[in-house]
């Protein structure tokens, strides 16, 4: 079976090659050029570990291949996916315009029936929205299946090869089969396809991020009132997590969640909600803790320093929202960044991975090393902001030798406390008592 991948992003491209990997022949569109030329050479355009490897063995195997060209991609696969970005608006909802025009093209260039599979996240009621495209434009049969994806950046060709589960939300029995056929490589241990109807699994996708956003924000407000009490938010974590109900996945405090798909899929909750008078409280009580939790950080930074930021040399660990990623949208690191920058800070940065993307955004007020340790040299702080493994265990004779002052902001909680005043460091965490 030939297969399509419309959009050559996060999710297309990981797809795409996960696919490819099967044995399946695959096609990948993309409008830009420049992004098919860097693939078809063998260069991701994304940051994901493992990525790189399998692209060029796939493409070397002749079982992928990059185009500009839409319509004969169309024309000459059974399957289509879509994956085009669906970015938010000011009002929280979602732009569906790279959707709607990649309906029309399917639907006026499909000359036999298709299975067309939505692997974009999409408000609930797209499967309608496309099957009319489809029912007013189209000469042939086209299935609309929904696909959510449920990949972490920095994990997302495990997460992919051996998913959780898989959801496939179709109104043809026929259609939902023929991509389950697709993933049947990854079910040889065992079945993990969830079958249901298009809605269902446009909301399960919003529902599943909302609800891991929400426990990410439970915990930095915990860590906020632990801090603010004297309890230990490790202590609570550990407590909470143990209980077999609750699990310890996403219980971590830090700097809040950030990325691509957690804070658009919460407003895009929130927003949905609204549209059908049903108010998602829950979804906005999260939103709300989580624009908090950066301002909670600056302020330990404030008051550190005497609410006087300007001239003082502050060295960051960490770009990216996450670890194993280059991605710095909606970055909790990039802001607290922006912030010091405003103070009047200097700011000198490592990343192991994301300096590309965060130059984007930070210009070059920011001094970028390509070598952790420079980035502390005569610094007046060290911020960590990200938990790259790299900096979990670093030298910290070197660390305390390299700063002006021995100062550490952990964003993250990668460090012990009473380690670090043993060393005669100055440490503030997050929601941990200060020894």
């Amino acid at each position: 079976m030939s297969i399509c991948v419309i959009g050559t992003g996060y999710v297309g491209l990981v797809a795409g090659v996960c696919f490819a990997d099967t044995g399946q022949s695959v096609v990948c569109v993309d409008a830009n050029p420049r992004i098919v030329e860097k693939l078809t050479a063998g260069q991701p355009t994304i940051y994901e570990p493992g990525l790189a490897e399998m692209l060029e063995r796939n493409i070397h195997a002749g079982r992928l291949t990059f185009t500009t060209d839409l319509a004969d991609a169309i024309g000459r696969c059974g399957t289509i996916f879509i994956a085009v970005g669906t970015p938010p608006q000011p009002s929280g909802d979602v732009d569906l315009g790279q959707v709607v025009a990649v309906a029309n093209s399917i639907a006026a260039h499909a000359d036999r029936s298709k299975v067309v599979v939505m692997k974009s996240t999409v408000p609930v009621g797209t499967c309608r929205l496309v099957s009319d495209i489809f029912a007013k434009h189209a000469r042939v049969q086209l299935d609309y299946v929904s696909n959510p994806e449920f990949l972490k950046e920095g994990n997302a060709i495990e997460d992919f090869t051996k998913p959780d589960r898989v959801v496939i939300g179709a109104f043809n029995p026929k259609a939902a089969q023929i991509i389950a056929d697709l993933y049947a490589p990854y079910m040889r241990q065992s079945q993990r396809i969830l079958v249901t109807d298009p809605l269902s699994a446009e909301i399960a996708k919003y529902a599943a991020n909302t609800m891991l956003a929400m426990r990410i924000s439970f915990m930095n407000e915990l860590s906020r009132l632990c801090e603010a009490s004297g309890a230990n938010v490790d202590d609570v974590r550990r407590c909470v997590g143990s209980d077999q109900r609750i699990g310890p996945a996403f219980l971590f405090p830090g700097l809040g969640y950030g990325g691509s798909c957690f804070p658009k899929d919460v407003q895009a909750l929130i927003h949905i909600g609204q549209k059908y008078s049903t108010p998602m409280n829950l979804a906005v009580a999260t939103h709300e803790a989580n624009r908090a939790q950066v301002p909670y950080f600056q302020s330990l930074i404030s008051r550190w320093a005497d609410g006087k930021l300007a001239g003082r040399k502050i060295a960051v660990w960490g770009l990216a929202y996450k670890a194993r990623t280059d991605d710095t949208r909606m970055s909790p690191a990039v802001e607290v960044v922006q912030w010091l920058l405003q103070q009047g800070a200097m700011v000198t940065a490592h990343d192991p991975q994301a300096i590309p993307n965060a130059r984007k955004t930070l210009g070059d007020a920011v001094t970028y090393r390509e070598q952790m340790y420079p980035t502390l040299d005569g610094a007046d702080a060290l911020l960590v902001l990200t938990d790259w493994q790299e900096y979990r265990n670093p030298d910290f004779e070197e660390v305390k030798r390299r700063l002006a002052s021995a100062v550490v902001f952990d964003g993250r909680n990668l460090y012990n406390p009473r380690s670090l005043r043993d060393m005669g460091f100055v440490y503030t965490s997050i929601g941990r008592p200060t020894l």
